[in-house]
């Protein structure tokens, strides 16, 4: 810039004037310089002096955080130690306290001692006056005490007893009544369930699916043909036909079983294994009533009634098989008219007629003996045997000695009410299993399931199988029948493990 400048002023003076401007404007310029300079250094002072007034600043803030943070610590540690004094102070009140109580026991125990002392010399002077004054020693004394409260507790409880049996005898006649009334519900219950109900067990559960058939058309080409309801539902392995006409039921389990047997299940093959079975069990019905008749040495039957004999077969009447239950009847009549003096034939002959009523054809609304009755009439048989079998449930009144015959044997055979077979034939087959199942593993020697199948007994050899592995089995077991097996409520399972020594004297 001071190039530029000598130029210009070069150029405006021009000539001898020239190094006078150039001198002037040196001048100016050292003095510019020089006091730009010293500018420079008075700002850098004050900048100096201001950054050290701020540090200044910030260090005696500092100081003062500190000095405040002492001061905390100070209080506190003055409170801490006034807390101590205090606690110092207060065990050592405590300990005195203690000292105290300590002395006031020891008095009381030696006190105590005195006294016990003082009580076991009265009691021994007493027992010494008792045994001088009755003649007795304590010992005899209380033997004589626990002979009388013994036959004191005797009378009470002989009164006792006498009381309760009273209070027996005087609502014996009530708590019979609905024992009765109980046990009849529950009969109730299975004869409904069998009279209605037939399970029909698989192989496995695959096969219920080809049963229901694309969209259900196998299941209801098999109800339409049968007439009888078909259950498939989540019970492992088996199927619920449910039907009140138990040939029909009969017909559908048999149709049931050489479908899957044969493995072509589809509508038109149903309909031709329902239409043969039909036929098959319609002859079967003929040929098992002619047999009885046979088995029996009746002769002389209407071929219908002989139809009717055979369909008693598939026909339960509370628990019992009708058929079973009408040949043990006849045979009773038998030997009870042959012990009278009447004729066996007859009775024999009533006693197995008694219940067709129970098997006709129509199902009209009628008792079964009435029914019965009228069957008989309308295919000529002797109105001693009609009249036997519409009176054994006094619908209609005895006309001979044969009706009351039939009426009490029936009552005999009919007073013992089963169960239901297919159901109890797959309890023991649950129950089976159970035993089996526990059965495959090493060290087991026996097993029995009880408790209708609640609880499950493992008989362990004591050789074989240490305690701790005894605990290990039984859970093993309860994992792999909840892994395996479908059962109600649950399975408690009972590992046994004794050790027997056995020796002979001679």
């Amino acid at each position: 810039m001071t190039n530029i400048l000598v130029g210009l002023a070069a150029l405006i003076v021009g000539g001898g004037g020239v190094y006078l401007l150039l001198m002037s404007v040196q001048k100016r310029t050292k003095q510019d310089a020089l006091a730009e300079i010293e500018l420079l250094k008075k700002n850098q002072l004050i900048e100096v002096k201001e950054k050290f007034i701020a540090l200044k600043a910030e260090h005696e803030q500092q100081v003062q955080q500190r000095n405040s943070k002492i001061q905390e610590k100070e209080n506190r540690l003055q409170q801490r130690e006034m807390q101590l004094n205090q606690k110092q102070s207060e065990l050592q009140r405590k300990s005195n306290e203690t000292e105290a109580l300590r002395e006031i026991h020891e008095q009381q125990l030696s006190i105590l001692e005195k006294k016990k002392s003082e009580l076991d010399h009265l009691h021994r002077q007493a027992q010494e006056q008792l045994e001088t004054i009755s003649g007795l020693s304590a010992e005899q004394a209380r033997e004589k005490l626990v002979e009388a409260l013994k036959d004191e507790a005797k009378t009470n409880a002989m009164s006792y007893v006498n009381d309760i049996m009273e209070e027996a005898k005087m609502t014996a006649n009530k708590e019979a009544k609905r024992v009765v009334i109980n046990t009849i519900q529950r009969v109730a219950t299975e004869v409904a369930i069998e009279n209605s109900v037939t399970v029909f067990h698989i192989e496995s559960d695959e096969i219920k699916g080809r049963i229901i058939g694309r969209e259900g058309r196998n299941i209801r080409a098999l109800e339409a043909a049968t007439g009888v309801e078909i259950i498939v539902d989540d019970t492992p392995e088996a199927i619920v036909l449910s039907a009140f006409d138990p040939v029909r039921r009969e017909i559908a389990r048999l149709s049931l079983h050489q479908l899957v047997t044969d493995g072509r299940i589809h509508p038109a093959r149903i309909e031709e294994v329902v239409n043969k079975v039909r036929k098959q069990v319609e002859e079967e019905i003929i040929e098992v009533g002619k047999r009885t008749t046979i088995d029996l040495g009746i002769h002389g039957l209407h071929p219908e009634l002989i139809r009717l004999v055979g369909k008693m077969k598939y026909r339960s009447s509370y628990g019992q098989n009708l058929l079973q239950h009408s040949r043990e009847v006849a045979n009773l009549c038998a030997t009870m008219a042959s012990e009278l003096g009447l004729n066996a034939k007859v009775a024999k002959r009533a006693g197995l007629l008694h219940d067709i009523g129970k098997v006709p054809d129509d199902e009209p609304e009628l008792p079964h003996a009435i029914l019965g009755m009228r069957l008989a009439e309308k295919y000529k048989e002797k109105p001693q045997v009609c009249n036997a079998i519409g009176s054994h449930h006094d619908e209609v009144e005895m006309e001979s000695l044969i009706a009351p015959i039939v009426q009490v044997c029936d009552a005999i055979s009919g007073a013992r009410p089963g169960a239901r077979r297919e159901i109890v034939e797959a309890y023991i087959k649950r129950l089976k299993d159970l035993e089996n199942l526990a059965a495959q593993y090493p060290g087991v020697v026996k097993t029995y399931a009880i408790q209708a199948g609640r609880e499950l007994r493992v008989i362990v050899g004591a050789d074989k199988i240490d305690d701790k592995e005894t605990e290990l089995l039984s859970f093993d077991i309860a994992k792999k029948i909840q892994d395996e097996m479908t059962y109600p409520g649950q399975v408690k399972i009972t590992v046994i493990r004794e050790t027997r020594a056995v020796s002979y004297a001679k």
